[in-house]
């Protein structure tokens, strides 16, 4: 399965097919097509083409599923759109289950949490977090999976005022920007080591992403790091409330005094 990991995470176009003659090609690992798919599967792996067949980010029917909002759209400052999705993590035995959610604009993750199973109540305590200490996005992405339309994670955002969108089935594409950090995250952290369990995992991507969000320099951000392009957006929007609030338009005035 870590195989499969990397070769998904190189080549997110590969299906069932692919995949089995990779790993024959590239590692000679021989499997056959079935426990290829059941492996990917497992994982939640699927092709980033559409297709009909069932979407093995495990979506749940009887859940409210919401349309994608952002087609041609590109977020303009920090908090406008937050994009949420979740990975697995190869431990030394077994796997475990990490989420994120980065700001698209600054591509600043506001947070993130590991967990030992994929019940939904850790993307929920993640968002709930990042709310409370970055204030809440105009719009969250993420896709159609179980843990992002349950009902919980969906009162959430609701609760906040915030808009939801949700990625077309077997379009991971459709959230980018989280489709780059978790490559980014797998070759420059966890293919670098060796997780003895979840707690071990926890504490080295704690470290990582402190060095993902406040010293690794964006070329798409000009060369300033996440932390950066966020906080001094913020500060910026900020700055204009309240020279708005300070500097009012003298004809306004003018009206409210006759």
């Amino acid at each position: 399965m870590g195989v499969i990991d990397r070769i998904f995470t190189d080549r997110p176009f590969y299906g069932v097919p692919k995949m089995q003659a990779t790993l024959k090609r590239e590692y000679n690992i021989i499997i056959g097509r079935d426990h290829t798919r059941r492996l990917m599967r497992l994982m939640g792996l699927e092709a980033v083409y559409p297709k009909k067949r069932k979407n093995t980010s495990f979506p749940n029917k009887q859940h409210t599923v919401y349309p994608y909002l952002l087609t041609d759209i590109k977020a303009q400052e920090t908090n406008h759109i937050w994009g949420a999705d979740i990975t697995y993590i190869k431990l030394e035995h077994g796997w475990c289950y990490l989420a994120a959610v980065i700001d698209w604009f600054s591509r600043y993750v506001v947070g993130w949490q590991l967990s030992p199973t994929l019940e939904s109540e850790f993307c929920v305590e993640m968002m709930a977090e990042a709310i409370e200490h970055y204030d809440r996005p105009v719009i969250s992405n993420t896709d159609q999976g179980s843990q992002f339309t349950d009902k919980e994670f969906i009162g959430l955002l609701k609760g906040n005022g915030i808009q939801i969108s949700m990625d077309g089935r077997g379009r991971c594409m459709d959230n980018i920007f989280t489709e780059r950090l978790w490559r980014t995250v797998k070759y420059e952290e966890v293919y670098l080591k060796s997780y003895r369990d979840i707690e071990g995992a926890r504490n080295n991507l704690a470290a990582y992403f402190r060095f993902y969000n406040e010293t690794r320099p964006h070329q798409a951000l000009s060369y300033q790091t996440p932390a950066e392009a966020y906080h001094q957006n913020k500060n910026k929007k900020s700055s204009l409330k309240i020279q708005k609030l300070t500097n009012p338009n003298p004809s306004i005035l003018l009206t409210i005094t006759v």
